[in-house]
């Protein structure tokens, strides 16, 4: 069970709650900041002062006063009236992430919530019911505005949940539990409502799955190095310590581990003086793709533990200040970097891919066919990364330099940052694609080499994966194929622990710069 203060949170810990399911439960110390950030909120609604979003409107109407008889009212209008997402769904784990998420920047004290809506906060989380948040909607400045109105719904026994992976009507599922709705009161919609909680959530998602990609890339590239008996040199340790790059040094490290015992790798001059760039700077390429990863980790981790709804109540509650902590520019640009660098993975993968399958760049059978001529091999599904790659040079463009006013211009400035954490994820899917396809077509080229001849390490793997996708002896629908093996490289049966034991201390090339 994970322990949420509102302060401490981590990426390991939302993968343990979000991807493996623990169940959280919430730190006394940040009971206490809550019940003391409620407590101010109620003397303000008791004195009659003007505060943003406790007693006026929202958006261009916060200068419009609200009754105290009527406040309770605001908040339930704000819910419904928000709640306008658009397209599918998120998945079930960003929509988990978002409650956790929320639940823990309530526990900051400084959102003015009731201690029961951050118990139904962890009910929701430690039952399973995941709220049915559409994925399209958000500018992401006043925060997520639209995914977390649907989250905010369920809260109020309205809207759709997902209850062991169906969709459900939250008030039935409410009434099969015994567990009744809850009325919000003064200020516990908007601080609900504002917030980066919907980038957040699939940052971090993507985050989690884009490290282990990237081990993985790393993986299929050793596979095809040695497939078509690269140069060791150009990984030599020196090399990578003159420029100095700790990310760079790290992949070179593992290609050499990955590689050690091979009799297909070569020196320069043996059979070539120099590699394509495509197998000599894999460790620069795919080093600098592990920059952006822990830029964006820091970002994440930030974000995570951050109060990023509005008004604030700060100081013991002694200073309450509108500002904008809920605008989403540090995940939306940090978004943008990770679809940059997720996309350079597939880049520089399709090269080697086409290196593999390209009879004029090697001399493996043409498109590793059983039969070239009578059999097209895998020369269309060098097509099929192609297509992928090209795709993710869209999904790229930044959509964190876009913006468009809203609320009749008070909100004139915005981040797009969950549309950029949605392009992120979908480059993502296409990267994890392209990173299967070199693998087929690796293991393929490296049984023509001889398997007995490669190294150690990837035999094991090649044991492994066969497996998942069997050897083309003759032309078959390959689209299965890499369907079959996307899904596996997903799997913790993907040497990922082997990986990590290969080096003493663990992680420390995964996730520390």
């Amino acid at each position: 069970m994970v322990e949420l203060d509102g302060d401490h949170l981590t990426l390991e810990e939302m993968e343990r709650i979000c991807v493996y399911n623990e169940q959280v439960r919430v730190s006394q110390s940040s009971l206490i900041r809550v019940r003391v950030g409620r407590e101010t909120v109620e003397k303000i609604v008791a004195d009659g002062h003007t505060v943003y979003g406790i007693n006026t409107g929202f958006g261009k109407l916060s200068d419009v006063r609200i009754a105290p008889e009527d406040v309770d009212t605001l908040q339930r209008h704000l819910i419904r009236s928000h709640a306008c997402g658009i397209g599918d769904p998120f998945p079930e784990v960003i929509s988990r992430a978002m409650l956790v998420l929320r639940l823990n920047t309530l526990l900051k004290g400084f959102s003015g919530v009731r201690e029961v809506v951050v118990q139904r906060l962890q009910l929701l989380i430690n039952e399973g019911i995941h709220p049915v948040i559409p994925s399209q909607g958000s500018l992401g400045a006043s925060g997520d505005l639209a995914p977390l109105a649907h989250l905010a719904l369920v809260i109020m026994g309205e809207g759709e949940v997902f209850i062991r992976g169906k969709p459900r009507a939250a008030a039935d599922v409410y009434t099969d539990l015994s567990i009744p709705p809850l009325s919000l009161k003064a200020k516990e919609g908007l601080a609900l409502i504002n917030g980066t909680q919907a980038m957040t959530a699939v940052g971090v998602t993507a985050w989690l799955r884009a490290r282990k990609l990237a081990v993985q890339c790393d993986w299929g590239a050793a596979v095809t190095l040695q497939a078509l008996e690269g140069i060791r040199d150009a990984f030599h340790p020196s090399i990578h310590a003159a420029r100095g790059y700790p990310e760079q040094e790290a992949v070179a490290e593992r290609i050499r581990h990955l590689t050690d015992g091979s009799q297909l790798m070569t020196y320069q001059g043996e059979k070539r003086v120099q590699d394509a760039y495509s197998l000599r700077c894999i460790p620069q390429v795919h080093g600098a793709t592990w920059q952006a990863l822990h830029y964006v980790k820091e970002k994440l981790t930030i974000e995570m533990n951050a109060a990023t709804d509005n008004p604030l109540l700060l100081e013991g509650g002694s200073v309450v200040v509108s500002g904008g902590n809920f605008h989403g520019q540090p995940i939306a640009l940090a978004m943008d970097f990770l679809k940059i660098a997720l996309s350079e993975l597939a880049s520089i993968s399709e090269r080697r891919i086409e290196r593999l399958v390209n009879p004029q760049l090697n001399d493996l059978p043409a498109f590793l066919s059983p039969d070239p001529g009578l059999q097209s091999g895998f020369m269309i599904i060098q097509y099929a990364a192609a297509s992928l790659v090209s795709e993710n040079k869209t999904l790229a463009h930044p959509a964190s330099v876009d913006s468009i006013p809203s609320s009749a211009n008070q909100e004139d400035h915005v981040s797009m940052g969950t549309t950029a954490a949605r392009h992120a994820a979908l480059i993502l899917e296409n990267v994890e694609k392209v990173a299967a396809i070199e693998l087929i077509c690796g293991l393929q080229a490296l049984e023509w080499r001889g398997i007995d001849r490669a190294s150690p390490r990837i035999r094991k793997l090649w044991m492994k994966a066969r497996t998942v996708v069997e050897p083309l002896t003759e032309d078959r629908i390959l689209s299965t194929d890499i369907e079959k093996m996307t899904a596996w490289m997903k799997t913790d049966s993907f040497d990922w622990e082997e990986w990590r034991s290969i080096h003493e201390g663990g992680d420390a090339y995964v996730d520390k710069p």
